[in-house]
């Protein structure tokens, strides 16, 4: 996963990403933390990669993409168990 970190603090990130699916995949996910107060990719042009803003209170914002990322990881874990289950 390719991702520049554009502007950083303790409870904001903005981070611009090589690909539009994983800013969409980890907006969704970042927005069902409770402690994420903010969520939103956005790309100036469809050329451009997408840049998303992360804003958290009560964990940093590193910490809450990073949370993200195990969630996404488990759940792609659970569903190549359950396809392989159907073979």
């Amino acid at each position: 996963m390719e991702m520049n970190i554009i502007k950083s603090s303790k409870d904001e990130i903005e981070a611009e990403f090589g690909n539009l699916t994983i800013a969409e995949l980890l907006r969704v996910y970042l927005n069902k933390d409770s402690s994420v107060s903010f969520a939103a990719w956005k790309r100036d042009h469809p050329t451009k990669n997408p840049i998303l803003l992360v804003k958290t209170s009560g964990k940093t914002a590193k910490k809450a993409i990073n949370d993200a990322v195990l969630l996404v990881t488990k759940d792609l874990d659970r569903l190549e168990s359950d396809f392989k289950k159907l073979k």
